[in-house]
This record gives structure tokens, sequence and C-alpha cells, in this order.
């Protein structure tokens, strides 16, 4: 019983021994993604200066969109009113969204304090503040004593987060207000938006949390991957007494920061996580859909970690490495045994006049594009590349014209986007070495 099907169309171990990559088709009730691919990150329904025309223009199959602003603004009842995240936001293929656990951590802390995501006790350590809080999506705003415990300080800061055993108490980034997320509430919020994919609720640690903080962490996340299952696979829509799962497909997400021991651990748990729900009077079975590969890595780390979660979960289900998109990083990834990456890296780039390309990145505000009337890249098929010049983009950027952003982030995402889509196609060709090895050398060597 899943919202999605999976099926692999080659593997890179039929070319490359001990190779965990693939290349497949995901089918979801608004359309088919070819994997390897690249999730285009809209956080606000919304790909930042660009229509959902534009979008599919420069190959997108797929957007990603963030629980944790949405329920913040406009809300996801005001989505769910306007009949999901498809139509609020004009874009008609698949689409995901995230748990909103990473922002609840990062940005729920103290508007650009250069603070903690916890709580620390008198002594400096690190200490779980204790809340007595509700664990029912329903029941989702903390007492005035629980809201005194992040009170402002200095009349203007505020203090971090606070975690316990059932969620995560946290201030809004727009207005201050204080709110609860338990995995229940997550879930609720994501099936309002009606996303195709959705993400069960976790945290999401520093890789520079001691470990043992990670392992108290990593047992948190999965008590929470558990709840955030059950609730999905038998929550009903209201409206239509219809079972929210048979629309959605939930992703468990692994985590265990750089340490192997942990990572391994949490592959186990999330593979062989099964609950068993009443479905209309029959007791029925269920597990994740697929898996994400959460936490923030070190360079030097990714390979590896990616390595040891894919050689454990199942090979027949997708799984979704959150937040990369440097090219190296891609083929690193899919080497390993990803299907699915999200990164606001070349839309954030295209913003700031970073333009991406096979010899590298472009400082296209550079003095010496003034006067160059050629394409940002020779022989590129997008949109802002057979139409204007670097000397025009130049100008744009010089000038503050928000024209500018929107051309370059339509580049980078057709750049980011193909690239990914070239992986896909070396891996069906059995070229996937040769074509590595070709694109990091240029793209390396002038970087």
């Amino acid at each position: 019983m899943s919202a999605i099907l999976f099926k692999i169309s080659k593997k890179l171990s039929d070319d490359i021994p001990g190779a965990l990559g693939r290349a497949g088709v995901l089918e979801t009730p608004h359309g088919v993604i070819h994997t390897p691919a690249f999730v285009t990150v809209g956080t606000k329904a919304t790909v930042k200066g660009i229509t959902p025309e534009m979008l599919e223009s420069a190959g997108a199959e797929v957007m990603l969109a963030n629980t944790y602003h949405l329920y913040l603004q406009p809300g996801d009842e005001v989505i769910a009113r306007a009949g999901g995240l498809h139509k609020f936001s004009g874009w008609k293929g698949p689409t995901m969204t995230d748990s909103g656990g990473f922002q609840v951590f990062s940005l729920g802390v103290a508007l650009g304090k250069n603070i903690t995501k916890f709580t620390k006790s008198a002594s400096g350590e690190l200490a779980e503040p204790q809340i007595s809080a509700p664990s029912k999506a329903s029941a989702s705003m903390p007492t005035q004593k629980e809201k005194d415990n992040i009170a402002r300080e200095d009349g203007q800061a505020l203090k971090p987060a606070q975690i316990d055993a059932n969620g995560v108490m946290f201030r809004s980034v727009i207005d201050g207000s204080v709110h609860y997320f338990t995995p229940e509430k997550s879930i609720q919020i994501q099936n309002n938006i009606g996303a195709d994919m959705i993400f069960a609720f976790d945290e999401c640690t520093s890789p520079n949390e001691p470990y043992a903080y990670q392992a108290e962490s990593l047992d948190r996340t999965h008590r929470w991957a558990k709840q955030s299952l059950i609730y999905h696979k038998s929550a009903q829509n209201p409206a239509t007494g219809e079972f929210y799962s048979d629309a959605q497909s939930i992703f468990g997400i692994v985590q265990g920061g750089r340490h192997e021991k942990l990572r391994k651990e949490s592959a186990e748990v999330l593979a062989n996580m099964k609950v068993s729900i009443d479905r209309d009077g029959v007791q029925t079975e269920v597990s994740f859909d697929g898996y994400g590969i959460g936490g923030s890595f070190a360079k030097e780390d990714m390979g590896d970690a990616v390595r040891w979660v894919n050689e454990i979960l199942p090979e027949d289900k997708p799984r979704h490495l959150l937040g990369i998109g440097e090219a190296e990083d891609l083929f690193d990834a899919v080497e390993n045994g990803c299907d699915l990456f999200d990164c606001v890296m070349p839309t954030r780039n295209g913003r700031t006049g970073t333009l991406l390309t096979r010899l590298g990145k472009m400082n296209i505000m550079n003095a010496k594009y003034k006067d160059d009337f050629t394409a940002v890249e020779e022989g590129c098929a997008c949109y802002t590349c057979t139409k204007y010049t670097r000397a025009y983009l130049n100008h744009l950027f010089k000038a503050k014209e928000m024209l500018g952003g929107t051309l370059a982030t339509i580049h980078n995402l057709y750049f980011t986007i193909n690239l990914v889509k070239e992986i896909r196609q070396s891996i069906i060709e059995g070229q996937f070495v040769k074509f590595k090895a070709e694109f990091l050398g240029l793209y390396l060597k002038h970087n």
C-alpha cells in the first residue's frame, strides 16, 4: 500500500562492481520522475523569481516545499482550502514537503542571534528542558508557563527552541509567536499541504555534537519516525473520509551524525520499521514508502555516510539525500545509491550573480563581462542562454534589476537538473565512469 511506485531500470553495479547507483522511474500521483533526479526547492510554494512554467522549461520534474514556512505563512489550512499545494502554487508535477524539523531547530531559535538550538544549564552544558506538552496533533499550543520558558530576553532576543520527548517548542521567525511541533503535528500539516511525498518528523543535529548526544537524539528521531508513520497511515481526510496515505507517500529519515555505528543503526531501524494499523476494520501492516538521508555532512564524510546507509536500506524503495547540490557531490551521491537530491544552491547562487557552467562557477558581475556578447555557456539550451548575453546579465545585476536574478536562476536550474539527467543517461549507457571523469576534470579545474 503506497501512493508511489519505484522501478529500477539499470544498476550501476552492472558496470562497476560494488557501486550502489541506479537509474529508475518513480511514479507519483502527479507524474513520473526519472531518477536520479534533482529536486528543485520551492520553499514557500514558489521557486524564488520564476513561474511554474519557467521551472518546467528548465527541465524540472519535481519540486520540494517547506513545511515550517508554509505552516507559518499562509498556514497549511489555507493551502488545504485552496485544494492543496498543486492548485495553490500552479505547479502541476510531483511535489515533496520536508518535515519542518531542520527549520524548527535552525530557525526557531532567535531571529538571527548566534546561539545554540538547545537550552543550556547554568553550567553551560547542554540540557534537555522539561516541558509537559501534549503529543496529539490537535493540541499543539503550549501553556502560558511553557511559553514563559522561552520568553524574551532584553526585550528583543529570544531563547533557543526547546526540545522534550514529545516534540519541539519554538518561536516563529515572522512574529515571535510560540509554537509546538510533535511528529503528529508535522504530519497533520503535511497532510493539509497535500504533497505527493512527505517526510517523518526528525531531529537534525550538528555533526559537531558529541556522540552521547547524537545517540540520544537518534533514539528520539526513531520514536518520532514511528509516531509519524502511524499517524500518516491512519489519518483520514475529514471532508472526504479518504486515507491521506492513498495519495501521499511517507519517507523515514536516517540520521546519526558522522558516526558509522549510528548511521547503520538508523538505517536498520527504519528499514525494518513496520506497524499495524486499522484501515476500515482491517488490521494492515505498513512501512515507509521511501527514505531520506539527513544531517549535515563534511565533504569528506558524505560518500562514506551515504554508502553505509544505502547498503542497508531496501533496494526497491527510493532514497532522497537532503540538502545536496554541488556537482561533485551529486556524482558521489548517485554512485553511492541515492535517487533524489534537493538543494537551494542553484537558485541562491543565481540570485547573487553566480552562474554554474561546465568550466566552473562564473561571477557575472565581473567587469570583464561588460562587453561580452556571448551566451553564459556556449551550447546551453536554456532560455537564458538562447536569448541573452553575458553583457546583458552583467548590466542587470549592476543595475540591480530583478530580471537578472530570474535569468540566472533559470540557467542554474537548467544546468543542475540536466547534469543529473546526463548522469542518469550515463548509467543507462554504461558510461558513468567516463562521464564523471570528463565532467569533473573540467569543472573542478576551473572552480
